[in-house]
């Protein structure tokens, strides 16, 4: 009986995207039957970034030298101007798109579950949204693609270790330095208890200074993370 309801769903919804196809979340065009939120062709033409082979030896990894220990970095994909990620991105974050995040934690996930330095991973935290601003957008853009790793590494995910003290403009025109002063302050602790003793998967959508996260690991470690590595779904270094 199960087996019918399943195919009887399946059957249901490729009727319903012959009817109504969805469309590309990445390149706009209309997805095929069988295609989830990004195409076929989109997802073989992504720039990925393969760092999670590498991951205490790459770009990502570097910038927080001297600055912030991290155990383990990647981001997923290379952010391009007016390319499919920068897209992705805005769809997600602007367009109530929460799927994306899912999708591409999924595939994430299934690549970091496979490799041996993610086994030490204990609890996956996102970067917070300050609460207003959440509530305005319904959703914390990273929280889908964060939730979707944990659920690969099969270890616990956590919305209450980290809070955002205020809100704040925009940082991406200020230099590292700056950014780190306005960031110092922002980012608080909430649950010490999950944290504790644990190496924490600290997830953010895009890097680009590092400050965010370094100011976020700085937190985690400062309140008893045992240590901290980061992924993000996209890099702009």
């Amino acid at each position: 009986m199960a087996s019918l309801q399943l195919g009887l769903r399946t059957v249901y919804h490729d009727f319903l995207a012959l009817l109504f196809p969805e469309d590309c979340r990445a390149c706009g065009g209309e997805l095929a039957v069988g295609e989830t939120v990004i195409c076929s062709h989109c997802r073989i033409k992504l720039p990925y970034t393969n760092f999670h082979l590498t991951p205490s030896d790459n770009i990502v990894h570097r910038v927080f030298w001297g600055r912030v220990p991290v155990q383990l970095a990647t981001a997923y994909l290379k952010f391009q101007e007016k390319g499919r990620v920068q897209r992705l991105l805005h769809q997600l974050k602007y367009r109530g798109q929460e799927e994306v995040g899912n999708v591409l934690g999924q595939w994430l996930g299934a690549e970091l579950s496979t490799q041996a330095d993610f086994k030490a991973v204990e609890v996956v935290v996102p970067v917070p949204m300050h609460k207003a601003k959440q509530r305005q957008r319904g959703y914390n853009q990273v929280e889908g693609f964060a939730k979707e790793i944990a659920l690969a590494l099969e270890v616990p995910f956590s919305t209450d270790v980290l809070k955002k003290n205020a809100t704040k403009g925009s940082q991406t025109s200020k230099n590292r330095e700056a950014r780190w002063e306005a960031m110092r302050q922002l980012y608080g602790i909430k649950n010490v208890a999950a944290i504790t003793d644990k190496h924490v998967l600290l997830v953010d959508d895009v890097i680009t200074t590092g400050a965010t996260v370094e100011a976020c690991a700085h937190v985690l470690l400062n309140n008893g993370a045992k240590a901290v590595s980061v992924v993000s779904i996209a890099y702009t270094l």
